[in-house]
């Protein structure tokens, strides 16, 4: 099995390295990095017919390269990511759903938690699909940690984490359990400890459905 990933920031193929070290050592593996993706959609606000066509297009180029598997780590391309489905043979992952599956199965008020807008509506709706899916009455709550991903952009790491726990302590209060839009804010909770609720977020359940694919196929 080859698993190609598509990542929108420099700063994840290291994180999806460590997981699939350790939950699909086997399973070679390469990385698609295009940060246009991401800062278009920043920068329109949306994601756009452009945008999602050019996703189908990088995934497209995975699958050429020899993915039989393909993995896409940035939840704000999440609908392109389902658009893109019926014009691939391999499956294609986005990495967020095995989170939101969680969060469904957790609870009924769901809290979003995201350091950009583009991201926070894409994750809410796929929450709220999910839930519809599985016939359970869910309730979406979101925050957004304004300022945060601008912190991480210019390095300053320290400010994000702040803004980023600031943000979860607030959304906890109001959930039975929250997921983490981004990949990015992963490392958050490690330090976090305790807010009260169960904090899901996307990478290793994302990467365990992978290894689970991979394994069936």
């Amino acid at each position: 099995m080859v698993v190609g990933f598509v990542h929108t920031a420099l700063g994840l193929p290291p994180v999806f390295d460590a997981l699939a070290d350790e939950l699909l050592p086997e399973a070679e593996r390469f990385h698609l990095v295009d940060e246009s993706l991401l800062g278009v959609t920043r920068r329109v606000g949306r994601l756009t017919p452009t945008t999602s066509r050019r996703v189908l297009e990088t995934i497209e180029s995975a699958v050429e390269a020899g993915a039989g598997l393909v993995v896409v780590t940035c939840s704000s391309l999440g609908p392109a990511v389902e658009a893109a489905r019926p014009f691939i043979e391999p499956p294609v992952v986005r990495i967020d759903e095995a989170m939101a599956d969680a969060a469904v199965a957790a609870g009924t008020t769901v809290g979003v938690l995201a350091t950009l807008p583009t991201t926070l509506e894409p994750t809410g709706d796929l929450v709220a699909r999910r839930a519809a899916a599985a016939g359970k009455d869910v309730r979406v709550v979101s925050q957004l940690c304004d300022g945060a991903f601008d912190a991480l952009a210019r390095g300053d790491r320290d400010r994000h984490d702040e803004l980023v726990l600031a943000g979860l302590q607030a959304v906890a209060r109001a959930a039975d359990v929250v997921v983490l839009a981004q990949a990015s804010m992963a490392r958050v909770v490690d330090a976090t400890g305790d807010v009260g609720v169960p904090v899901l977020s996307s990478p290793r359940l994302g990467m365990e459905r992978v290894a689970a694919l991979a394994q069936s196929r």
